[in-house]
Order: structure tokens, then C-alpha cells, then sequence
């Protein structure tokens, strides 16, 4: 997958969990990704390479950079709680798919009880 592939694909994942809001709060060049007024998703272009930030279980985290190319420590974040996803061969539609509804999902479960209740109804 290439880099503009792989900032679309995660990009469309994204806006299709619901209540997200995408956002510009750090400026143009990097679009932000919230539920529940938390970040779970930075797209952006670091050192001439487009990236995808998103938060991740750290034992996943570990694992999952050890298992694919296209994935490293979060760039200018949390080694522990972020990763950052790389134009790769193995990175495909569906792992990315995955870790953002595995970052979005995360954010979520940290939010207060009646915010997760309304953001996912039973």
C-alpha cells in the first residue's frame, strides 16, 4: 500500500465510526481524528514520508512492529500507547481498518461510562 492509499484508506475508516470528528487543531497540515473530544487518529508528513499516528494496546503495539514493516513506535508521541503506520507491502485495507477501530475503540473505553453508553448503545 502506498502512502496516499494508506492516509485515505485510515482516513475513511475513521469518518465512518460514529462520532468522530475530524479536525485541524494543530494546524493545516495535520488532520486529527476525535471521539468523545479525544484524540485517536493523527495524519500527517514527517521528514518527506505521510504517516498515520494511532493510539494501540502497548503489548500490541510491541508485537505488531515486530510482525510488519510499515509499523513503528508513534512518531512525536507516546512510544508506549502510539504507533505510527509507513507506506509498506504489508500493509493492506484490512490491517488498517483494524488499528483504527483499535485506536478508536480504546479511546472510547477510557471515556466516562455514560459518554461509552451514548457513542455505543447496548
Amino acid at each position: 500500500m502506498d502512502s496516499n492509499a494508506l492516509q485515505t484508506c485510515a482516513h475513511r475508516v475513521a469518518l465512518e465510526l460514529p462520532f468522530t470528528e475530524h479536525c485541524w487543531p494543530f494546524g493545516p497540515e495535520f488532520d486529527v481524528f476525535k471521539v468523545g473530544g479525544k484524540i485517536f487518529m493523527i495524519t500527517a508528513v514527517a521528514r518527506g514520508r505521510r504517516h498515520v499516528s494511532l493510539k494501540s494496546d502497548p503489548e500490541k503495539s510491541l508485537l505488531n512492529q515486530q510482525i510488519y514493516r510499515g509499523i513503528e513506535p508513534g512518531y512525536h508521541l507516546n512510544k508506549k500507547h502510539w504507533i505510527s503506520l509507513y507506506a509498506a507491502e504489508d500493509m493492506t485495507p484490512e490491517l488498517v481498518a483494524d488499528l483504527v477501530i483499535d485506536s478508536w475503540n480504546l479511546v472510547v473505553d477510557k471515556l466516562p461510562k455514560k459518554d461509552q453508553k451514548r457513542i455505543r448503545p447496548a
